[in-house]
C-alpha cells in the first residue's frame, strides 16, 4: 500500500520513467522467448485439470526434480522459477515457458529444447501430451479446466463485458512471443513501428489454428481472429504509434487510459475491473480507499494490456500462433535479425513505412483469414514475408553470433524461409490432412502437432 499524499503519489514522469529504464547498450541486448502449449490427456485428448495425481499440479511438482522452484498463490503451486526463467499457467492450463533473457538464439533454442524434454519426461509419466497449436482444435469452453489464479477469475468475469471472444483468448489459445531490447527512445520508436506494421506478416507465416470445435473456421489463424473481438480498450494495432511525436510518454498515456483489472495486496487479487488507474493514483478507488498506486501496481497494470506489440522495459512481439520448436526459435531469429542490426531494421521499415493506418488494420484481419495470400499496398504477403526473412538473415549474418560448431543464427530461419518461399502456411498443411487422410477428424491435430 502506497502512502496517499501529494509528495509520494506517482506522477506522469514516474510512469514514463518505468519504460525509459529499459534502455540499454547494444552490447547488452538479449533475447527472451515465451511459448505456450496445450496439455492433453493420453489417451483420449481431454483437457487436464489442475488437481489430481495426474493433473497440472502434479506436472508442476514433477518438474521440481530438474531444479525448478515452486511459486504458490493461495496455497496452490501456480508457477516455477529457475535461472531467470519461469514456467507458468495460462487460464485453462496452457503450459508456458517464459524464457530467461539470453545473449543469442543458440542459447534460447537450447533452453526451449531442454524445457520440452523436461515436460515430456514428466508428462510421459502422468499420461500427458503437449501440442503446439494456436487454438485448440476440438475443445469447447466447457471442456477445459480453469487454473486457481486470482487474476483469471477477475478476467473471466470482465472479459464478456467487452467482447465476444475474450474467454476464447483465455481458455483456448496458445502463442509464441519474442521479447527484445532497445537502446534509446528513438530506437524503441523505430522498432515499435516496424514490428507493429509487420506483425501480421509473422501472424501469416506462423498461422497454425484453422479449426475450432472440430471444424475448419475459414481462418488460418483462429487465434489471431480472437484478438479482434476481445477488448478494444487494450488490444489492436495502436494507430497512435505511427503518429508524429510517439514515444515513451505517449505509450504511458495510452496505458494510463486502459481500464484496470485488479490490484494485488498481501498476495490477494482485488477486483477493480473497469476502474481508472488515474483514480488509483489519487487514492480514489472505492475498493481501496486511501490506497494509492505504487510502481509495482503500474507494472502489474501494464501486463493487462494486449496489443499486437507491447511495450514494457523491452518490446514484446505477440502476433504468432504456437508451433514446434523449429518455429519457436525461428520467430526469435526473425525479429532478432531485424531488430539487432541497424541496416536490417532500416530495410524492414522500408517494406512497410508507406502503409496507411487503414492498411495496418485491414492486414491484421486478412492475415488471419488468408495467410500469405493476403495483400497489402499492391503486394502479396508472401512477397513481403520473403523479403522480411531475407532481411532477418542479413541481420543475423552481420550479428555473427556463433555456436560451438562455428554456425551463426541464420539456420533458425530455415522453416520460416520454406514457408515464405512456398506461400503455404502450417494451417494449410493441417487442412490438407483434414481433407485427406484424417477424413474430417480435426482431433488428429493434437498428435500431429505434439512435441
Amino acid at each position: 500500500m502506497a502512502d496517499c499524499n501529494a509528495d509520494t503519489r506517482l506522477t506522469q514522469r514516474d510512469l514514463v520513467h518505468e519504460f525509459e529504464k529499459g534502455c540499454k547498450p547494444e552490447s547488452q541486448f538479449t533475447i527472451g522467448a515465451e511459448h505456450e502449449k496445450f496439455a492433453f490427456r493420453r489417451p483420449g485428448l481431454a483437457a487436464i485439470p489442475y488437481d489430481g495425481p495426474d493433473g497440472i499440479e502434479a506436472l508442476l511438482g514433477g518438474l521440481t526434480r530438474f531444479g525448478w522452484l515452486p511459486v504458490e498463490e493461495g496455497g496452490k503451486v501456480i508457477a516455477l522459477v529457475r535461472d531467470g526463467a519461469a514456467v507458468s499457467l495460462e487460464p485453462a492450463g496452457q503450459f508456458e515457458l517464459s524464457g530467461a533473457t539470453l545473449p543469442d538464439i543458440h542459447a534460447s533454442d537450447a533452453e526451449t529444447r531442454r524445457h520440452i524434454d523436461e515436460v515430456k519426461t514428466i508428462g510421459g509419466e502422468l499420461g500427458i501430451g503437449f501440442s503446439g497449436l494456436g487454438f485448440t482444435p476440438t475443445w469447447r469452453r466447457e471442456d477445459v479446466h480453469v487454473m486457481p489464479k486470482g487474476r483469471y477469475a477477475i478476467m473471466r468475469r470482465y472479459m464478456p463485458l467487452k467482447g465476444k471472444l475474450g474467454l476464447d483468448m483465455m481458455l483456448r489459445t496458445c502463442t509464441i512471443q519474442s521479447n527484445l531490447d532497445f537502446s534509446s527512445e528513438a530506437d524503441m520508436v523505430m522498432k515499435f513501428r516496424t514490428s507493429l506494421a509487420l506483425q501480421p506478416v509473422a501472424t501469416a507465416m506462423m498461422a497454425n489454428s484453422p479449426f475450432v470445435e472440430g471444424r475448419p473456421t475459414g481462418l488460418l489463424s483462429s487465434r489471431a481472429n480472437v484478438w479482434t473481438d476481445t477488448d478494444p480498450d487494450r488490444t489492436g494495432m495502436l494507430d497512435f504509434v505511427f503518429e508524429d511525436g510517439f514515444g515513451f510518454e505517449r505509450y504511458a498515456l495510452y496505458a494510463l487510459g486502459v481500464p484496470m483489472y485488479f490490484v494485488k495486496r498481501d498476495g490477494q487479487y482485488i477486483d477493480v475491473a473497469g476502474r481508472s488507474f488515474r483514480d488509483f493514483i489519487e487514492g480514489a478507488l472505492p475498493e481501496l480507499p486511501n490506497d494509492c498506486a505504487g510502481k509495482k501496481d503500474w507494472s502489474d497494470h501494464c501486463t493487462t494490456i494486449f496489443p499486437e506489440v507491447r511495450l514494457k522495459q523491452f518490446l514484446e512481439m505477440r502476433g504468432a500462433d504456437s508451433g514446434p520448436v523449429s518455429r519457436i526459435s525461428g520467430l526469435q531469429a526473425l525479429w532478432a535479425g531485424i531488430f539487432y542490426d541497424q541496416a536490417a531494421l532500416a530495410a524492414a521499415w522500408d517494406l512497410c513505412k508507406h502503409w496507411s493506418v487503414e492498411e495496418h488494420n485491414a492486414l491484421r484481419g486478412a492475415a488471419a483469414r488468408q495467410g500469405l495470400k493476403a495483400t497489402v499496398a499492391g503486394r502479396s504477403l508472401q512477397d513481403v514475408a520473403k523479403d522480411m526473412v531475407a532481411i532477418a538473415a542479413s541481420g543475423l549474418k552481420t550479428r555473427a553470433r556463433l555456436n560451438a560448431a562455428a554456425e551463426d543464427e541464420r539456420g533458425y530461419l530455415t522453416e520460416l524461409a520454406e514457408i515464405a518461399d512456398s506461400g503455404v502456411t502450417p494451417a494449410e498443411r493441417l487442412l490438407e490432412l483434414y481433407n485427406g487422410p484424417w477424413a474430417g477428424d480435426a482431433s488428429q491435430a493434437f498428435e500431429v502437432a505434439a512435441y
